[in-house]
């Protein structure tokens, strides 16, 4: 008979293999933090593995499965304790699985065997409860309010854990607690220019969840250059509110935006330009001696879509020539011409303005919208390798202003160049974004800071 051997394996904390960052999270979510679950001392459980005579080798059965779903991910390089407070790389992130809400019946989607991955068809449309935007603030808001404390065991009098995760869960009314794994089956991906109160910023780490996922709510921009927002999350030691770098302070390009499958038409809550629930209130609230609160919802609404580079300041409540030149710059862009695009808003440019529909002011396409002078980012495809247009030397010229030119020996000029991409990335790479948010190639987050 053969005898059993018992060997002392220490899985390494940064391994990033699936068996290791399995047996980290079971770590992390297996055992209350009394009993030795909390990984936050920074070393492993060790762990006693049989292994047989019979040839039985680690990383097998759990770990295989594991391995599905953690291949091809990164480990993060800098991350925050879990709910948002800084603590530098290395810093693990313990959360709570999912699970139904506490004290009450499990939802629909709720109730899976921990670390299971459920499949999209377990999540449909008819099980989400639909809510509003301004429901969705409001419910964030409660919490700040309250108080409430960052706890991964525990559990408010609401029925949801005190956890990131379960802040979302809580605050877009799901039927249990979801975590950072699960929270996208219920969204849908958007871009980050298309954030509205109500949608999240999430990033979650598949390779080793415990370390830097996170995720917040959106709550509005801080101002038309939307390089910040306020964010609405549970961290530690409490649940806050508070005006937060786009996307976040640590892991910034990692996080990805989305929004709830179940929102329906309703107020922002959040201090956002405008909603497809704005109603068009009116031509006499538009022009010359207009002084009310649609003249600023309409200004920040053309900011949104490219028209900053007509506001020296504002905009604000008091209609102005700024106003003016801005809208008509959005009419001519969709094609518009003589009194159609006169500069004062009608049914049809508020329409598309307050739901994002339309060309944007200087887009690839239409009347008087691919004009070079506006700062509207007009599209990818204008810098890549073999383009020539105004809009390559007028970024390079920008590169310059702002002392990030260092690559160019003449110029910079219409066509691209190599020394375009290295100046490119060195402004990306100032803004602390790593990887593929650093290639050298301006997005539309690019083009907003570097111009604004």
């Amino acid at each position: 008979m053969t005898v059993p051997v018992f060997e002392e394996i220490e899985p390494a904390v940064d391994c990033g293999c699936a068996g290791c960052a399995q047996q980290r999270r079971d770590l992390a979510l297996g055992l209350p933090v009394r009993a030795g679950g909390h990984p936050s001392a920074h070393g492993a459980r060790r762990a006693l593995v049989l292994v047989t005579a019979a040839g039985v080798v680690l990383g097998g059965g759990a770990g295989a499965a594991a391995g599905a779903r953690a291949a091809g991910a990164e480990d993060a390089a800098g991350v925050t304790d879990g709910g948002g407070t800084l603590t530098g790389p290395g810093a693990d992130t313990p959360q709570g699985d999912r699970g139904p809400l506490h004290g009450g019946a499990p939802g629909p989607a709720s109730a899976p065997s921990p670390g299971a991955t459920p499949t999209t068809s377990q999540i449909s449309l008819p099980s989400l409860r639909k809510t509003t935007r301004t429901e969705i603030v409001n419910r964030a808001k409660a919490w700040v309010t309250a108080g409430v404390p960052y706890s991964m065991e525990r559990y408010w009098s609401d029925g949801y854990r005190q956890d990131c995760s379960g802040y979302i869960s809580m605050a877009w009314n799901l039927p249990g607690n979801e975590w950072t794994g699960s929270l996208d089956r219920f969204a849908d991906r958007i871009d980050r220019a298309d954030l509205q109160p109500g949608d999240i910023l999430l990033f979650h780490n598949p390779a080793n969840p415990t370390r830097g996922s996170h995720v917040t709510v959106f709550g509005g921009w801080t101002d038309y250059t939307h390089a910040s927002y306020i964010a609405y999350e549970q961290t530690k030691p409490r649940a806050r509110k508070q005006a937060t770098p786009l996307a976040y302070w640590e892991n910034s390009d990692r996080y990805v935006a989305y929004r709830y499958k179940g929102v329906v038409s309703g107020g922002t809550g959040g201090g956002s330009a405008g909603t497809t629930a704005t109603p068009y209130p009116g031509a006499a609230m538009f022009g010359p001696g207009a002084n009310n609160a649609y003249v600023t919802q309409l200004g920040k609404l053309l900011v949104a879509r490219g028209g900053e580079k007509f506001y020296t300041q504002g905009p604000g409540p008091r209609w102005g020539e700024a106003d003016r030149r801005a809208t008509q710059a959005f009419q001519q862009a969709q094609g518009w011409k003589g009194g159609e695009a006169d500069g004062l808003p009608g049914p049809q440019s508020w329409a598309l303005l307050v739901s994002g529909q339309g060309r944007g002011i200087g887009g690839s396409s239409g009347s008087g919208g691919s004009s070079a002078t506006a700062n509207g980012f007009p599209g990818r495809g204008y810098f890549r390798p073999g383009q020539s247009n105004a809009y390559v030397e007028k970024l390079g010229k920008q590169l310059v202003k702002r002392g990030y030119g260092k690559h160019y020996v003449s110029g910079p000029g219409p066509r691209w160049t190599e020394a375009d991409r290295r100046n490119v990335q060195a402004f990306q790479q100032a803004q602390g974004w790593r990887g593929g948010a650093a290639d050298g190639y301006p997005g539309p987050e690019t083009w907003r800071r570097l111009f604004r």
